[in-house]
């Protein structure tokens, strides 16, 4: 055989020449390092508003801040003739020499932040000095000025303005399409921008933060100036994770000391933090750190904590916290990551061992209780599988019932076979059966003095009223697509068990097989404000005989308030400006709400909501007073829902929040006894009949504190 010509080699290809880049490719390659998305560039001009001595910060979003992100402050803001440069690279007010990043206590110093912005996006600056008559605004594209608008000059254009700086980022990332396409959804990256607000609202508590989308009436974020950390940690972060902070100190020298102990020692340090205890268990570490005002990362810090924790928590669970480490300038190196989100600093592994240590003493010191949360749903069961209720179908078949016999019904159903009930399923329904006070003497004029049980009291049917009000049919509506059908079914069949603190208006109540803890003066408010929405125009009368002065009423009220001074006006004021608005209104009060005053200025009649219970009449100076100022007399539908609310406070069994007249120990004993007995037998069978509850209770008035199943099985371990 003979073989074919072998075809040369290609030959290898020489070397490409090197170019220099463009500068402004240069530009948006350095720019692409900075700002990765626009929380990036926000935290970056969080930053520089806080080297400007801001108090406060308001931060409008749009489309996750592509479209728009606005960043206003009050700080000492820009002069006039540093604008030109303002978006130049390296141009800066922080340093002058290489020496001076070693004493470095700003959070910017390489002047880059504004010139990567103004690669990747259209900024426009309006900033007003003190000193300055007005504001200046100026536009920037590739680092240089350019024209506002076509026509124009590319000079900054006085405008009006407040103190400060406002720059404002349009159309981000709209000459990287690749960027723009590796970014996630709009709503993924205002989340991100509201994390970045969020942990600079903890750490600068005496700074005023706001937040909000474009277009949008209120903020999401929004924090007050002159708080502490732990409590901008309970407003942003929630009670639950407040109500377990422990507070730890640590420093080179002494563990009870927050500030650096030697200011001309290079390697003093202090740390202060705020973790939460074995009681809290969220879903992944939030740690929030800080290093020199810094906002940094620390896989190092985070894996030394994570291991204090790792003895503590249930495997999955990890803590919250808030670590801030103030070191001397010269120890750290803040110039190793381009976007600052790392830095270096002198004696790392001792300052993390000892701050660990001081975390895991205060832990250990907090190890004597614990406290364990289960959550249940409201009606106490769900739909079980057909596997699960044929095991225990099964289970039960064969066994006799333990305190009796079964029902006729079932044993002819099952034949020979008798279905158990176990004590945890049974379930009391008899209003008879003993309540917490039902041994105790009650003294009360509706309740008759034999021995036998009490009946409730027979209620009326209140019927709705006819009224062709817009307003009132809005209001009804509303209130009927607030409710919540499970918690309504709870209180129309629940079994009252027993009051169990009067002054904080705590109740117990039985549905099924779970125990609750309600709010009855809550529920109370809310069943009064229905009956008022439901008798509008048509209420009974309560008449006051003899009718007491309406002046002397409010009189009487606005002297034991508290706050009168902050309003800036005389007691005296007060009562003739709330006074002169009710008799002026006195004819829309009596024909709408029979609210009846006379020409004289007498209180002649109340309505009368509940034809079986009489309000707390030492409260009517507090209703009369609070009429003038929290009802919105304004608008109709505000005035109308506002009034009733305030009616329906006024009947709630509430507790007065004056001191009243002393009483003696017996009579103090008499009136609680015979409250408690209105409430069991007035008010909560009246809920029964007419509320309809809204899911609004579920917040803080009705907790589920027990449930039969679950207590026999912590019965049956022990």
């Amino acid at each position: 055989m003979t073989s074919g010509a072998r075809s040369p080699s290609p030959e290898p290809p020489g070397p490409q020449p090197i170019r220099r880049l463009h500068e402004s490719l240069i530009n948006r390659i350095a720019a692409g390092e900075i700002i990765h998305r626009p929380a990036s560039a926000l935290k970056e001009l969080l930053e520089n508003s806080l080297d400007a001595g801001s108090t406060s910060i308001q931060v409008i979003v749009k489309d996750g801040g592509m479209k728009l992100l606005q960043i206003q402050d009050n700080g000492c803001g820009i002069r006039k003739e540093d604008l030109p440069l303002l978006a130049e690279r390296f141009t800066t007010s922080k340093l002058t020499t290489f020496s001076d990043l070693s004493k470095l206590t700003t959070y910017g110093f390489r002047g880059e932040a504004l010139a990567s912005i103004s690669h990747v996006a259209h900024l426009t600056v309006i900033t007003k000095t003190q000193s300055n008559n007005c504001a200046w605004k100026a536009a920037y594209v590739d680092g240089g000025l350019v024209p506002s608008k076509a026509g124009y000059t590319s000079d900054p254009k006085p405008c009006a303005g407040n103190n400060g700086t406002t720059i404002i980022i349009e159309d981000m990332f709209y000459n990287t399409p690749t960027r723009m396409s590796a970014l996630r959804s709009s709503s993924e990256e205002y989340a991100r921008i509201l994390d970045v607000m969020t942990k600079y609202a903890v750490h600068n508590s005496k700074v005023s933060f706001g937040c909000k989308k474009a277009g949008s009436l209120s903020p999401e974020l929004s924090t007050p100036s002159c708080s502490d950390i732990s409590q901008a940690i309970r407003q942003l972060y929630g009670h639950s994770i407040a109500k377990e902070l422990l507070h730890v100190t640590a420093s080179s020298v002494s563990d009870d000391s927050t500030d650096m102990d030697d200011p001309e020692d290079p390697e003093a340090w202090s740390a202060e933090a705020y973790v939460t205890n074995a009681n809290y268990q969220g879903k992944k570490t939030a740690l929030l750190l800080f290093i020199n005002h810094r906002l940094v990362e620390s896989h190092r810090i985070k894996r030394s904590i994570e291991s204090i924790y790792s003895g503590i928590l249930p495997k999955g669970s990890s803590p919250f916290v808030y670590l801030s480490i103030n070191l001397d300038p010269r120890s750290v190196d803040v110039n190793v990551h381009p976007t600052k989100r790392e830095v270096h600093f002198l004696n790392e592994e001792s300052i993390i061992e000892r701050i660990s240590d001081a975390i895991q003493q205060k832990l250990a010191g907090q190890s004597q209780s614990r406290v364990f949360e289960y959550q249940t749903l409201l009606t106490g069961g769900i739909a079980q599988s057909g596997s699960r209720k044929g095991k225990e179908k099964a289970s039960n078949v064969d066994e006799v019932e333990e305190d009796g016999e079964a029902p006729e019904d079932d044993r002819r159903a099952s034949g020979s076979q008798v279905k158990k009930v176990l004590s945890q399923h049974k379930v009391r329904t008899s209003l008879q059966d003993r309540t917490l006070d039902s041994m105790i003497p009650v003294t009360d004029p509706l309740r008759t003095e034999s021995d036998e049980p009490v009946t409730a009291i027979r209620l009326r049917d209140i019927k709705e009223s006819t009224c062709h009000f817009a307003s009132i049919a809005e209001l009804r509506r509303l209130a009927t697509k607030r409710i919540h059908h499970d918690l309504t079914e709870i209180i129309k069949k629940h079994t009252f068990v027993g009051v169990i603190d009067m002054s904080r208006c705590l109740t117990l109540i039985q549905h099924n097989k779970n125990l609750y803890m309600v709010n009855h003066a809550a529920l109370a408010e809310e069943m009064f404000y229905q009956l008022a929405l439901l008798q509008f125009g048509d209420y009974n009368r309560l008449k006051l005989d003899p009718p007491p002065s309406l002046r002397m009423l409010v009189k009487f009220a606005v002297d034991v308030e508290e706050d009168t001074a902050r309003s800036g006006m005389s007691e005296d004021e007060i009562v003739d400006r709330i006074v002169k608005t009710l008799m002026d209104r006195r004819e829309m009060l009596l024909e709408y709400f029979s609210l009846d005053i006379s020409e004289t200025g007498d209180v002649k009649a109340l309505p009368h909501l509940l034809r079986e219970y009489t309000p707390n009449l030492d409260k009517l100076p507090m209703f009369l007073m609070r009429l003038g100022p929290q009802v919105i007399w304004e608008s109709e539908q505000e005035c109308f829902g506002s009034f009733m609310r305030e009616l329906a406070y006024f009947y709630s069994p509430a507790p007065l929040s004056v001191v009243s007249a002393p009483a003696s120990d017996e009579d103090r004993q008499k009136t609680q006894k015979s409250e408690v007995w209105r409430i069991q037998n007035i008010l909560f069978h009246a809920m029964r009949k007419y509320l309809a509850a809204p899911k609004s209770l579920l917040d803080n008035d009705v907790v589920q504190v027990a449930s039969l199943p679950d207590l026999y099985r912590v019965f049956e371990r022990c």
